[in-house]
């Protein structure tokens, strides 16, 4: 069995991987929604699976809100809940992409009245994070055109900056905006923040507390995504990531399961960077568990997280940095690839259960009797992971 060293044991140790409260209610395609027995009645009910999935794999000590589909009356009153459980409330996501109001935009609409509501929204939104003690403040626009010529395109891009720069203008303390980037849909001709350097561009332009959130998903087929970690961290901009797996678009699949090897590659890039158990970069899981039970899903994927981050820890460093020296294109490779084929798994059962967690968290989870005593309880339960 491969032993993981002390010090590759430090670093897992250290590892938390946020989980978005959205993933815990029901979700689907744009064909429909599909329901699940035992789905949350509430955010409360949200807090209290994702707190579940902790309690079993000590990887996801905190939960992402999405506002409006987490609001509450007392902010103060979820956060104490969610302290109870042993979780803390983390990054709160914003919405301006289910309004009939932001139709042709939000933040870059040319009518001012409605990119003003667009703005108060986000202003609303660092309200919550003033009450429950979130740091960020995640910002995804699906916001675009559909045909050449329908809209200026430059002149959405000041109106973008204008609007985040007043958001920006809210933020206290050390709280941050971190602006998300997806290269298509639902516009379909262009995307106003379609990419990273258009992302980057535009916090570049706001301060040291903008950021880039990186969703592994939101990608054109065949990016290379581990050069654009490489280069956000190096660029001191990279503040967050979204895993997920793609197969064709975005899939919101779990993080692994399309191509474990491009998520090794992401993380030793995380690794080689700096970005490991650094608190100015975020993990957090985006999913939307379509036809799996969610709260197993959400173990299978910080599970996945863990074990592809304990592969590349594994890369011997020194071997590959002699064979890249010496232009060695077969040695480096094989470098990458003996780390890559370790299978790690039951050295990190073993070290759970030094740490007094379960070996195996999906069978803990399955016969914790968690999963029927919810089904038992929330009987009509319809919050909806998105779609509400």
């Amino acid at each position: 069995m491969t032993t993981l060293s002390p010090a590759i044991l430090t670093e897992l140790e250290g590892q938390g991987i946020e989980l978005p409260s959205w993933a815990f209610g029901n979700s689907g395609t744009r064909f429909r929604v599909w329901t699940t027995e035992g789905t949350p009645r509430d955010p409360f009910e949200k807090i209290a699976d994702a707190a579940e999935v902790n309690r079993l794999t000590g990887l996801a000590p905190s939960v992402a809100l999405h506002i409006p589909w987490d609001k509450v009356e007392d902010y103060g009153v979820l956060r104490r809940h969610a302290e109870d459980l042993g979780v803390k409330l983390g990054t709160i996501n914003s919405n301006t992409f289910q309004d009939e109001d932001y139709k042709f935009g939000a933040l870059t609409h040319e009518n001012e009245a409605i990119r003003r509501k667009a703005i108060d929204h986000h202003i609303e939104c660092i309200d919550v994070m003033d009450a429950t003690g979130s740091r960020d403040l995640k910002i995804w626009l699906a916001e675009g055109s559909n045909y050449p010529g329908q809209t200026d395109m430059r002149a959405r891009q000041d109106r973008l900056q204008d609007s985040l720069q007043q958001i920006y203008a809210r933020l206290t303390g050390d709280q941050r905006l971190v602006l998300e980037y997806k290269f298509f849909e639902p516009s379909f001709y262009h995307t106003d923040v379609p990419d990273w350097g258009t992302s980057y561009a535009q916090v570049a332009a706001l301060g040291e507390r903008a950021m880039v959130c990186l969703d592994t998903g939101h990608h054109a087929p065949g990016t290379n995504i581990e050069f654009i970690v490489m280069q956000l961290l190096r660029l001191g901009k990279l503040g967050s990531f979204d895993f997920n797996s793609r197969f064709y678009a975005d899939d919101d699949l779990i993080v692994g399961a399309a191509d474990p090897f491009q998520l090794f590659r992401i993380l030793f890039e995380v690794i080689r960077g700096g970005g490991l158990n650094n608190p100015d970069v975020a993990f957090m899981l985006d999913q939307c568990h379509n036809i799996e039970a969610k709260i197993p899903g959400q173990i299978r994927s910080v599970l996945n997280v863990q074990e592809m981050t304990a592969r590349a820890l594994l890369v011997d460093r020194d071997a590959l940095a002699a064979a890249q020296s010496a232009n060695d294109v077969l040695g480096a490779q094989a470098v990458f690839m003996d780390a890559f084929y370790t299978d790690v798994r039951p050295a990190l059962a073993e070290w759970r259960e030094s740490r007094g967690l379960p070996a195996d968290p999906m069978a803990a989870y399955a016969a914790s009797g968690y999963q029927q005593k919810i089904e038992a309880e929330r009987v009509g339960g319809t919050q909806a992971g998105w779609g509400a």
